[in-house]
């Protein structure tokens, strides 16, 4: 379901409630621009702007150039003189139009908070020949990097006719120790077609002085972010550096995870391609073991800190028996445990095929280990091998205690997924994340990033992409049609430890309920 909603139609020079993206309880009113605080003061005590603000609405905006650039020339849109524009009904996205972030509510409920739409605007505020832009690329591969890229030139030649595009090579650390990289439609032309990044990438290496000196040092006006969480917190503190220098410098943002792991957008790009991709691992894991005697198959997927791969790819395939991730404890010993279950389908089906994020069972295997927490140069832990020592795990129990022979089959394809292009749905979102943020940085938005908000592109504050992580909610419906897909235990009975990642109440309710199939 999409919802974009428009306010105050009839009077252009209203101004929302603002909400920041620390507090959604607080609100306050914000004018957009400088230029607008007269009208604003002489409208604080509109009836009809106090009706909006006591129903609850609010507007979680993005930062502006000026703000704190009050004097910063707009110009008319080039896209009015665009032939591939003329023909649409309305070109330029109003200000006033703002997407919900939530749009399921009850009829008394609270309107709730909003984000500016993102699109075209009527006035842009950088001129086409005084452009120079950049693009960097930082944290893992994912696929539809290159089409960001691709998408990013191309979108501001074609559409604002910006010539001067620099590429930043090898991530944050290239803005200070390598040489840049002159981009044009034609050096870019068919690199959504290999996966990686055309660009090199690299962890860490942010020095925040060091890289807003050489934004400065290049005359770059334009800097667009591709990255993760960590990424989008460097573009946070890069905004600010600028805005601190007073710099006339737009920062855009572009979120990257395959994980699916950023909150508030709907999705990441490259997550459908990765799911599509896994499809292929299962399918090999389940003809393998289907092949011989008590065939059992592990199949480890990427997921960190969430399991949206592992779960979607589950209920993709219906070939998989058990589907493990981070969110959900399990254990394997006992009543109810995973060994259990693997032996019941073992007795029923003759083979079996486990699921797992990467992130899932940590603990266990750093307790069989006893190893030390380490870290990247990005500051994720560094993670053990699950896939390997649950595999070994099933062994020892089913040779040694149950004496009974099993034929073990584990695929790891993390980085043969990662490595891959885009599909063609993923292509598509990649062109309207790129098309959106460099709509948004000609028209003086800065400090954003980008992404769908129940199917409407939004500008969205960086702050609020970082605060947390998205993770798989086990009491929403798409974890429960899972159990009831793979008919696999809760494995809510086992360690208290574990327990305690998950509400008592639920624990209680799921227990005196029995799954059935779908």
């Amino acid at each position: 379901m999409e919802l974009s909603v428009s306010f105050f139609a009839a009077r252009p020079h209203r101004c929302f409630p603002v909400v920041t993206a620390h507090s959604n309880l607080e609100l306050r009113r914000k004018p957009l621009t400088p230029r607008r605080r007269r009208a604003i003061r002489a409208q604080a005590s509109d009836p009809s702007l106090r009706r909006e603000t006591d129903s609850g609405f609010a507007l979680q905006d993005v930062p502006h150039l000026t703000n704190f650039l009050p004097d910063f020339p707009s110009y008319p849109n080039p896209l009015q003189k665009s032939q591939a524009y003329a023909i649409v009904k309305q070109t330029f996205v109003s200000p006033e139009d703002v997407v919900a972030e939530k749009i399921v509510v009850q009829k008394d409920s609270p309107r709730g908070v909003h984000f500016r739409r993102a699109g075209p605007r009527e006035k842009v505020y950088f001129q086409s020949e005084e452009v120079r832009a950049c693009v960097v690329t930082c944290g893992g591969l994912c696929p539809g990097i290159n089409t960001v890229i691709r998408e990013i030139v191309c979108g501001l030649n074609y559409m604002y006719g910006v010539d001067d595009i620099l590429g930043i090579e090898g991530g944050y650390r290239g803005f200070y120790s390598k040489n840049t990289l002159q981009l044009t439609p034609k050096v870019v032309n068919d690199i959504h077609k290999r996966g990686g990044t055309f660009l090199q990438t690299s962890r860490g290496g942010h020095d925040t002085n060091k890289i807003v000196d050489n934004i400065q040092d290049r005359g770059i006006n334009q800097v667009y972010i591709i990255g993760g969480d960590g990424t989008q917190k460097g573009a946070a503190l890069i905004y600010q550096e600028v805005e601190k220098r007073g710099l006339q410098v737009a920062v855009a943002g572009i979120p990257k995870t395959i994980d699916n792991d950023i909150a508030v957008i709907d999705k990441s790009f490259g997550f459908d391609t990765a799911v599509e991709e896994a499809q292929r691992a299962i399918n090999a894991a389940h003809v393998e073991v289907e092949s011989v005697e008590n065939g059992v198959g592990v199949v480890k997927l990427m997921g960190r800190y969430s399991g949206f791969i592992a779960m979607y790819a589950t209920l993709a395939s219906r070939d998989v028996d058990c589907c493990l991730i981070p969110e959900a404890p399990f254990y394997l010993e006992g009543q109810g445990g995973l060994f259990e279950f693997v032996e019941q389908r073992l007795k029923e089906n003759g083979h079996v095929v486990i699921v797992l994020a990467e992130g899932a069972g940590q603990e266990y295997v750093a307790q069989s280990m006893s190893t030390v927490d380490k870290k990247d140069a990005s500051g994720n832990r560094l993670l053990l091998d699950v896939g390997l020592w649950l595999s070994q795990q099933i062994k020892d129990h089913f040779t040694k205690v149950q004496k009974m022979a099993v034929n073990m089959k584990y695929i790891d394809p993390t980085y043969m997924i990662r490595a891959i292009p885009s599909n063609a749905s993923d292509n598509i979102y990649c062109t309207l994340l790129a098309h959106s943020a460099v709509h948004g940085a000609m028209a003086g938005y800065t400090g954003f990033t980008v992404g769908p908000v129940n199917g409407r592109h939004a500008y969205i504050p960086i702050s609020r992409v970082t605060e947390t992580q998205n993770t798989v909610k086990l009491t929403d419906r798409m974890w429960a049609r899972l159990l009831a897909s793979t008919n696999q235990p809760s494995f809510l009975n086992g360690d208290e430890a574990m327990l305690g990642k998950v509400d008592r109440a639920i624990i209680e309710e799921i227990n005196n309920r029995t799954i059935t199939s779908i």
